[in-house]
């Protein structure tokens, strides 16, 4: 399956909507997606599941690089 993740890359900091960033990534579920980000001091807003339209859309996007973790 693959996830959508908010996060702020500082873990310190405020979560600011403008600071926001978000990457995709292919987890079998949102516990793994979260342990696979652990190490990267992210502060982690939102894991979403990616599937069917919205899953097409997502990869049509010119933003769409799934994360090698």
């Amino acid at each position: 399956m693959i996830y959508k993740v908010y996060y702020q890359e500082n873990a310190n900091e405020i979560p600011v909507r403008e600071n926001t960033k978000s990457l995709y990534l292919e987890a079998a579920s949102e516990r793994e997606v979260r342990q696979k980000l652990k190490d990267r001091n992210y502060n982690i807003e939102f894991v979403q599941l990616l599937e069917g339209n919205y899953l097409e859309y997502e990869q049509a996007s010119a933003n769409f690089v799934l994360e090698e973790i």
